[in-house]
């Protein structure tokens, strides 16, 4: 059984303040600076990449085999890609939504000037006693828009809102958590990872364990569009660990209640030395390893490894169903998940 107690309050904390707090591909700024301060209250430092990634880094008792641990703020979103001649926000897509999944959703335009302006998404001409398409219509960026909640009829008097090409387009995320176990948002991918991570620096510290190995810690903010996983890594760390979401369906493993560990994605397997570290980890601490295949996937560990990364790579992670979508998850899996991190930083 694993030595360790974690404190569910604290992580489950983090994660619902982290979901309500908007960090779409681009514009991270608000949830980098959020977890900028978790990590200071756990007496972490902390500092920004160029790009404005966060780094941090856990002196360990050694340094013979530097270690890094990464997941990432970064969520799905949109961005206005032009204001329509009827005053409605036709929209880009920042990677990988599912349009059907967002329809109706409630959203918040930002503006340059930081004015916050709401709205929602809708099918475009979707009124079902006009248009016989809007129960069956394909669902996608160009048949959707943004109907925003101001008296406007043009594109001029979009504008005079405040509103441009260019602004993004914040999804609501709906948070809930349930009695039973389950919590239910958007963009638990991969905030989830990220609650967990520090919950297992949290665990550490309040046992008064230091970790075997010097742990950088890179919270990244480009990983939904494949860029985010080198940035700031040191040249020296041997072992890389991605938190990342673990996915749920037909012919996997996984499921919304265990941790996961990925060995292969579409970018090719992960490292087998370090997954079967990760393995023994789990179960000397007597926790439940899922092993999948994930067939549509990539995480920082890709983009590190396509970048020149030589360090081994590993992926783990809470099961999260419906990926992409409204997402679900159960503590079952965000506490087996921080517990093999505390388990696997305190290891030699």
């Amino acid at each position: 059984m694993s030595r360790f107690q974690i404190d569910k309050d604290y992580v489950l904390r983090v994660l619902v303040d982290l979901l309500n707090t908007p960090s779409p591909t681009g514009d991270t700024e608000w949830a980098i600076n959020f977890v900028q301060q978790e990590f200071a209250e756990l007496d972490v430092p902390t500092q920004k990449t160029a790009k404005g990634a966060l780094l941090a880094e856990a002196p360990g008792i050694a340094e013979a085999r530097p270690r890094a641990i990464t997941a990432h703020v970064d969520t799905l979103g949109l961005m206005v890609a032009q204001i329509k001649p009827n005053g409605r926000l036709r929209v880009t897509p920042l990677n990988g939504i599912v349009f059907p999944t967002i329809e109706s959703e409630g959203v918040t335009i930002r503006t340059r000037e930081d004015r916050p302006i709401r709205g929602s998404i809708v099918f475009a001409n979707g009124a079902a006693h006009v248009n016989k398409d809007s129960r069956e219509g394909k669902r996608d960026a160009a048949t959707m828009e943004v109907r925003v909640d101001e008296r406007t009829s043009n594109a001029e008097e979009t504008r005079l809102l405040g509103i441009e090409v260019g602004d993004f387009v914040h999804l609501d995320p709906r948070v809930e958590t349930s009695g039973s176990g389950f919590v239910r948002s958007r963009f638990l991918d991969d905030k989830a990872g990220v609650a967990c991570l520090l919950g297992a620096l949290k665990t550490l510290r309040d046992h008064g364990i230091t970790p075997a190995q010097r742990t950088n810690l890179l919270i990244s903010n480009f990983e939904e569009v494949g860029h985010g996983g080198m940035d700031g890594i040191p040249d020296d760390v041997v072992e890389y660990v991605v938190v990342d979401m673990a996915c749920i369906g037909e012919g996997l493993n996984g499921d919304e209640y265990h941790c996961s560990l990925c060995v292969k994605d579409s970018n090719g397997p992960y490292s087998r030395a370090l997954s079967g570290k990760l393995m023994n980890v789990a179960e000397t601490a007597g926790i439940e390893l899922k092993l999948d295949v994930y067939p549509f996937y990539g995480s920082d560990g890709g983009a590190y490894w396509q970048s020149g990364g030589r360090a081994e790579v590993a992926l783990i992670g809470p099961g999260v169903d419906t990926s992409h979508g409204y997402e679900r998850t159960h503590w079952d899996a965000l506490a087996d998940t921080t517990l093999l991190l505390a388990e696997y930083m305190a290891a030699d």
